[in-house]
């Protein structure tokens, strides 16, 4: 159907609507005005008074897209048109892609609504490697204005003191609800949590869990729920039917097994398959909703490098701090030279990834688990292919058997894989849909081989071989390569920063090893 164009006045924030009865029904005291010498009604361009005429039949662009300042931002159209599908409706889906800027649309989009009255305070529920380095760090850039804090704490006492402060933005991780659910569940009951974005929606996708039912129970209280996430069926389209009976409970039956049954067919009693229509029927679960990828992101460039800094553990950080001690007194000794500093080098990075070997020669893990949580986030994220670069062996079957727990299909390369087998992870990767994930040591993968089926990779930690980094990393930048490409590189210590830093200015890190042990050691 035809939708009736309006027309729209930025200056004084008011919509100009031809006068039928029903909208002056509706809109009983708006000022008529004679317009191309019919009648018309002058309406506040608010998202309220835009959603009413939407449903009349009116064509009535979103309001933020002329009215908001973006916080002093420079949003890219991809964003843009995210806001306006999120301000426009108070339940929907943000399906965009790894990379595309979710976390700004969703503070943009909240920040809208709140300065016109229509959203309280907000509650993020993201997972816990996100918290600080994703919203927290955004929030203070794109909503300064605003006081945001996390509630993820050692202690309940802790999380209760965050939640009753004066802030208007509370991030908490997904299991982190359940410690201190009933206060937040008061929040909202009151009216002072209005608002609740689901960063990593799929991890609701088991309808049973705890953390699902009580976040069902939660969004249901809430005036706006948004869901995101870059990959919402990641294991059936069946997945969808628990995210959507959380955020839009409308759009799927009441109970799992009829919706099972309207897009799967039983082969016998422990197998079911997808119907043909399976996918797109999931995908009409969650709506409305917003899909886009990072190549539907003009502004950007072909290749989009980021870094995501990362906690370490408690162990991880003692260690590490006593070893950066060390390299301070044997930097002052003058023990550290340019043919033992490799070897120290190599030490520091272990600790920093997570995995390090005794001088018995046997493996020792340490709590890590921010960096895992990390990694497993970033790849459920995304439904494209992805290439992991670890640059410890040991580190690799680490690393292999967190996603073989977390259920993604993967292969590990290292030098310990003969030819034959590397021909064949790689075909599989690059011609079929076998393995979501090639974990590998990146000087495996450094020479020759195309791998343009993904176009992510993950460093878990840097190399320091500038020849490694540029040929692993151009794996997938290479001819029939039709995706933007995305590269992204874990830190957590200055030391790991400052690699990164040398390898992206095409510098040799291993004739500045001793000056990365003076700046370590400062």
């Amino acid at each position: 159907m035809a939708m009736t164009q309006v027309q729209v006045s930025e200056k004084f924030k008011t919509l100009v609507v031809p006068l039928t009865p029903a909208v002056k029904n509706l809109f009983s005291t708006a000022p008529e005005v004679t317009f191309r010498g019919k009648r018309h009604l002058v309406i506040p361009h608010q998202p309220t008074e835009a959603y009413m005429l939407r449903q009349m039949g009116f064509d009535v662009p979103a309001p933020i897209l002329t009215h908001y300042d973006w916080a002093s931002g420079e949003p890219f159209d991809v964003q843009k048109k995210t806001c306006a599908m999120l301000t426009s409706n108070p339940r929907a889906y943000v399906l965009n892609g790894l990379g595309t800027g979710k976390t700004k649309t969703a503070l943009w989009s909240w920040d809208y609504l709140n300065k016109c009255g229509l959203a309280g305070k907000l509650l993020v529920i993201a997972p816990l490697s996100t918290i600080n380095f994703t919203w927290i760090k955004e929030a203070f850039a794109t909503v300064p204005h605003h006081k945001i804090v996390s509630l993820h704490h050692y202690s309940k006492a802790g999380r209760l003191k965050r939640l009753n402060s004066d802030a208007n933005i509370y991030v908490i991780n997904h299991d982190g609800i359940k410690v201190i659910y009933d206060e937040i569940m008061a929040k909202v009951n009151k009216g002072e949590i209005t608002a609740l974005v689901l960063d990593e929606l799929a991890v609701y996708r088991n309808g049973q869990s705890a953390r699902t039912k009580l976040t069902r129970k939660l969004s249901h209280q809430c005036r706006i729920v948004w869901g995101m996430t870059g990959s919402p069926i990641p294991t059936s389209p069946t997945d969808a039917w628990a995210q959507a009976s959380i955020v839009t409970p409308n759009t799927v039956p009441k109970y799992f097994g009829r919706f099972r049954d309207e897009l799967m067919i039983k082969i016998n009693q422990f197998k079911w398959v997808p119907k043909n229509d399976a996918v797109e029927r999931a995908f009409d679960a969650l709506q409305p909703s917003v899909r886009y990828t990072l190549d539907d992101i003009l502004e950007l460039p072909e290749a989009v490098e980021r870094f995501m800094p990362i906690d370490m553990g408690k162990d991880q950080a003692r260690i590490y701090k006593a070893l950066v001690d060390q390299c301070h007194a044997a930097v002052q000794n003058h023990e550290i030279t340019a043919a033992n500093a490799g070897a120290v080098m190599m030490k520091l990075l272990q600790v920093a990834t997570g995995w390090v070997y005794t001088s018995e020669g046997k493996t020792v893990g340490l709590d890590n688990k921010k960096r895992i949580d990390a990694l497993l986030d970033t790849i459920n994220d995304t439904d494209s292919k992805v290439l992991v670069f670890v640059p410890f062996k040991h580190a690799l079957q680490g690393i292999s058997e967190a996603l073989t727990a977390d259920g993604i299909e993967h292969a590990c390369v290292s030098g310990d894989t003969s030819e034959r087998k590397r021909s064949e992870i790689f075909h599989l990767f690059q011609n079929t849909t076998k393995y979501k994930v090639i974990a590998a040591h990146p000087q495996c993968l450094a020479h020759g081989v195309t791998l343009t089926a993904a176009s992510t990779i993950i460093w878990f930690a840097p190399v320091t071989s500038l020849e490694i980094y540029e040929q692993a990393n151009a794996r997938i930048r290479r001819v029939g390569q039709k995706q933007k490409q995305l590269y992204l590189h874990f830190q957590s210590t200055p030391v790991e920063k400052r690699i990164y830093q040398l390898l992206q200015a095409h510098q040799s890190v291993q004739n500045k090893l001793l000056e990365l042990f003076e700046e370590a050691s400062e």
